[in-house]
């Protein structure tokens, strides 16, 4: 569930493909219809990946298991992408786009074709790893292809249509599969089955459109020799671990949402409405999306303690809701965290990349998706087994209370990055990235040299 399409993962300009240059005219409108052609294919794909989160309540009820059960079989999909991102995110630069996200495509295809097999556990774990598998691939793929895209159809333009419609793509699908998942599953039968069919078709017609899209990369004449990629980045850095406890709890609070919402939609507050729940997984990813969206212009401190503090707020209002037991409450609580969330993590991603040299930028994008995926997998286990021995309400309350102490542990941490970096005289990367506008991934921020030692390097009013 990859919450940010500024770039790929493997951004490093060392590495990164030659695209095709833009010839005759009608090879420009080619770029410009395989442009969106990629968004919606990519809307798609997302949307498939989280069409099980308003069925798990007839999951539980056809074959018997706990709400437990269903929080690994959560994790399961997380640990898939976050094993697809490290193999295979990266191919793409010589294999090209076009083959790899047809592969994709096709992982996600064998998925719906064992979601419809049989609704049985076994085959539901297996059937969310290949998800997984698949949604990590093209990921990464798709963002890079949309980016290519953009640039051969607008060459010299702004890369804001990108960035925006890279962003909606992924979170806007990840928010779209549970609604219309619902929707289906509750008005027209057949619940368990009726939404894979829906996208089989849609996935099918998906990857014959991409491969009728122009191709980006230019295969090189020696393919380079395989290797999985690598993930990391000194742990000592204060900067990227601020940016890795980021990254854990903003994918942990949308992890949360999506573990609970049927349980508690359809448990607690007696709603078995599949469109409902739906719903209410649809607004937090929306208003991630938009938040991201809407703070693109905001400079990157800014957007980081505004993340914290929605993130933090939300967590305080979904313990609020979840005791009383309060739907408008509780789907408050989701649009106020997700918001929040989904601007920390794109605050987190920037970071790491300015941080790192291009070089290792790879490596370090690898290492923060590591540590937001342990996030996403081990809050869900962790609130499935607390819910084993308390109720669903105490179990979350005391989840959410540790969400949002992580978020002032968040804060803290980069507080305190920024002022060992002012003691050693060094200019803090965040506050070259506050004034510069920077932050997104691929846009390297202005040099703050002959700014005085003042300017380069306080964030306020502080002994430098």
């Amino acid at each position: 569930m990859p919450l940010t399409s500024a770039t790929s993962p493997r951004t490093d300009r060392a590495s990164a493909p030659k695209t095709r240059a833009p010839g005759r005219p009608g090879t420009v409108f080619r770029y410009g219809a395989g442009f969106w052609t990629v968004a919606a294919v990519f809307v798609t794909a997302m949307a498939f990946s989280t069409v099980p989160t308003p069925l798990y309540p007839l999951y539980e009820a056809h074959d018997g298991f706990s709400t437990f059960t269903v929080t690994l079989v959560f994790a399961v999909y997380a640990v898939g992408v976050l094993i697809s991102l490290l193999l295979a995110g990266h191919v793409s630069d010589w294999l090209g786009r076009k083959k790899v996200m047809v592969s994709a495509l096709a992982l996600e295809l064998l998925a719906a074709a064992l979601f419809l097999s049989a609704p049985a556990l076994p085959v539901l774990v297996v059937a969310r790893l290949v998800t997984g598998l698949g949604v990590g691939m093209l990921t990464a793929t798709a963002t890079a292809y949309l980016q290519e895209l953009h640039s051969a159809h607008r060459p010299g333009a702004s890369a804001r249509r990108f960035e925006i419609v890279s962003t909606a793509a992924n979170i806007g699908g990840l928010g779209l599969g549970p609604i219309v998942a619902g929707v289906l599953a509750q008005y027209l039968g057949a619940p368990l089955r009726l939404p894979y069919a829906v996208f089989v078709v849609l996935l099918l017609t998906g990857a014959a459109a991409i491969a009728l899209m122009p191709e980006t990369v230019d295969k090189p004449a020696v393919r380079p020799a395989y290797r999985p990629q690598r993930a990391g980045m000194a742990l000592g850095d204060a900067g990227f671990l601020a940016a890795a406890a980021a990254g854990f709890t903003s994918m942990a609070v949308f992890g949360l949402f999506t573990s609970v919402v049927p349980g508690f939609v359809g448990g607690t507050l007696h709603h078995p409405s599949r469109a409902l729940a739906g719903l209410v997984v649809f607004a937090v990813f929306a208003a991630a999306a938009a938040a991201q969206t809407g703070t693109g212009r905001l400079g990157a401190r800014a957007r980081w303690y505004i993340g914290l503090l929605a993130q933090a707020v939300g967590m305080v209002v979904l313990t609020v809701g979840v005791r009383l037991a309060s739907l408008p409450v509780f789907l408050f609580a989701g649009i106020i965290a997700g918001a929040g969330a989904g601007v920390l993590f794109k605050s987190a991603v920037g970071q790491v990349a300015d941080m790192a040299a291009p070089a290792r930028r790879g490596e370090a994008l690898a290492g923060l998706f590591l540590a937001s995926y342990l996030g996403l997998a081990l809050l869900p286990v962790g609130l499935g087994a607390a819910s084993r021995t308390m109720s669903l309400s105490d179990a979350t309350t005391w989840f959410t209370a540790v969400g949002g102490y992580g978020s002032v542990g968040d804060g803290r941490a980069d507080a305190g990055r920024a002022r060992s970096a002012c003691r050693r005289g060094r200019p803090a990367r965040s506050a070259r990235l506050r004034r510069s506008g920077g932050g997104d991934l691929g846009k390297p921020a202005q040099s703050t040299a002959g700014r005085g030692p003042e300017r380069a390097c306080c964030l306020r009013p502080a002994p430098c």
